[in-house]
């Protein structure tokens, strides 16, 4: 049966008819959707983990417990992974273990745009990069062959354009695997000694490896001309067709790592100009120049961002066709906290006392923009309360009163657990903010540890926050209502003048969760405004301004009231 799916979708169909038993992942797009689609199915059991390393040392325990296991996250959820990663691949696998990592080039929601394909060559794991939909559902199920033949964990590398694209996929029937599991310490236990056998095991499997891409049909040649020849892979692939057509021939790679050598060789042997074309660094090409062959892409196509089909035929210096225009100018539309958003009344009240805050990764990170314009520091998941504890003891009584770390409930439970640990074992006076939204909010709204329901949105175990932070040492933990900005003030008040570490627990669920029951929409009394603006300092997109008066915005209103207290003339009511 044929289907129009998502290449998520599609590689999460891959996953049932491989038989895979297990899936555990972390939400991070361009990859979330993939663990959603596998949940649908009742015969994988699937789960969303506190954070990426558990995830991917969950799957790797079904595997070994003779299960077919898959674990998911984006490309920057591979760096909170690579710990059991490097040594998975001393270990190798009983089933069959597949991980998939999602990379987005071009940012579109991630703090930086690395290349993933870096990790399966250091890690010495194979990696396959599907074009399309239907290459996701079919690498998929091959990933599992692969990690069983070969005993290794295997990685796809998905990108956002095959992630969230559309195409044709072929649907199959369900196969079913199950291994017993066999007592083995040379092979699993990996301290020093067994570790040292292993690593010799690795790089001859790398060898056969090698040999497997040279014949694997996932790695294949489309020979058109002598006069180009373009080596290139994933959604690049999908381009150099479109702007090249026949005019060029193409080695088209499903198997990133290991690359096939002699078919490299053979093939730009046949042209008179070899080309690279791939995403963000040069892997192919440094590889294909390491083999000594005279090749160029880094030097005309860039580095930086996602590709198009436009940004290849410019650099080719080939016509590139315009799309058509607006005559008028469209304004550009800023990212911006929803209307009614639990954070916005907390961020007011740390501005307004200009605090120092360190913040983290979430929705809430759009604190940082105008006209809240309070976060100062973004790094990567819990890296606010580390970067707080190292701030604080190096400038002392000059920073305490007024830096705090501001952090997700859902990124608390991720890394933020530890850095918290931090302060309190070694005594700096810092203020941690929990922003608790009672949903992980930037992916998608997906259950965390905190919110009490699993991945089905069945109940499951719930983590008291204001116990969890007692126990870790914090004697000071209070719970404030982020609509309440007098509350908040004054916490934030006493909490920086404390002179022991503290928790803020900003408790307010998600205007945008289907369950929230909203108050009704605000109105102004024209009469009673006097155009000062003090509303428009939250940046709520439901107000604006109109003939010099506030505007509320019904169909966006929630009524959270956090600008009425903002008024001096009481001009808001409902």
């Amino acid at each position: 049966m044929k289907e129009l799916m998502l290449g998520n979708k599609a590689l999460a169909r891959g996953l049932y008819e491989a038989g895979v038993c297990f899936v555990s992942s972390y939400p991070g797009t361009p990859s979330t959707e993939i663990t959603e689609e596998a949940a649908k199915y009742d015969e994988i059991y699937c789960e969303w983990a506190p954070n990426e390393k558990v995830a991917m040392e969950s799957a790797f325990g079904a595997s070994l417990a003779g299960r077919r296991a898959f674990c998911g996250q984006k490309h920057v959820g591979l760096n909170v992974a690579a710990d059991p990663l490097f040594t998975m691949s001393y270990t190798g696998v009983n089933a069959g273990l597949v991980i998939v990592v999602a990379d987005d080039a071009g940012m579109h929601s991630s703090q930086n745009e690395q290349d993933s394909r870096r990790y399966a060559i250091a890690a010495k794991v194979p990696m396959l990069e599907p074009s399309d939909s239907a290459e996701a559902l079919e690498f998929t199920k091959l990933a599992y062959e692969i990690s069983e033949q070969f005993d290794t964990p295997v990685i796809i590398k998905m990108c956002t354009r095959v992630a969230h694209s559309q195409s044709i996929v072929e649907k199959g029937d369900r196969a079913d695997f199950k291994k017993s599991y066999e007592k083995n310490i040379p092979k699993y236990v990996m301290m020093p000694g067994n570790a040292k056998k292993r690593h010799p095991i690795v790089e001859e499997r790398t060898k056969k490896l090698q040999a497997y891409a040279e014949t694997t049909p996932i790695n294949r040649v489309e020979f058109s001309t002598d006069e180009i020849g373009i080596i290139t892979s994933s959604t690049c692939y999908q381009y150099v067709k479109e702007v090249f057509g026949d005019s060029a021939s193409v080695l088209k790679l499903g198997m990133v790592n290991p690359l096939p050598d002699e078919m490299i060789k053979n093939f730009a042997s046949k042209v008179k100009n070899l080309y690279v074309v791939e995403e963000l660094d040069d892997v192919i090409e440094s590889h294909v120049k390491a083999l000594g062959i005279a090749v160029e892409g880094a030097n005309i196509l860039p580095r930086i961002d996602e590709f198009s089909q436009n940004i290849i035929a410019k650099s080719f210096g080939k016509e590139i066709h315009e799309g058509i225009k607006l005559e008028d100018e469209i304004p550009a539309r800023p990212p911006v906290m929803c209307a009614g958003c639990p954070h916005r009344g907390l961020f007011y009240s740390l501005k307004k006392r200009k605090c120092i805050v360190l913040g983290d990764i979430g929705c809430y990170t759009l604190g940082a923009v105008p006209p809240l314009s309070t976060i100062e520091l973004t790094l990567c998941m819990g890296a606010s309360i580390g970067a707080t504890h190292g701030f604080n003891k190096m400038l002392g009584a000059e920073s305490e009163g007024k830096t705090v770390a501001v952090i997700g409930d859902s990124t608390f439970m991720h890394s933020g657990m530890t850095g918290l640990a931090n302060v309190a074992y070694n005594q700096s006076n810092s203020t941690v903010i929990i922003l608790d939204n009672s949903i992980t909010g930037m992916t998608g709204h997906q259950q965390n540890p905190t919110t009490g329901y699993n991945i089905k949105g069945d109940p499951a175990g719930k983590i008291n926050l204001e116990e969890l932070c007692h126990a870790m040492g914090i004697n000071r933990v209070r719970v404030v209502d982020p609509y309440n900005l007098k509350e908040c003030d004054e916490a934030i008040k006493e909490e920086l003048a404390a002179p022991e570490p503290s928790v803020i627990i900003s408790r307010r669920p998600c205007a945008l969760l289907k369950y929230v029951k909203h108050n009704p929409p605000l109105k102004v009394d024209a009469d009673k405004c006097i155009g000062c603006k003090s509303c428009m300092k939250i940046g709520c997109p439901a107000i604006s301004m109109k003939n010099g008066k506030a505007v509320v915005d019904a169909t966006q209103c929630v009524g959270c009231n956090v600008c009425s207290q903002l008024c001096p003339k009481k001009a808001f009511g409902n």
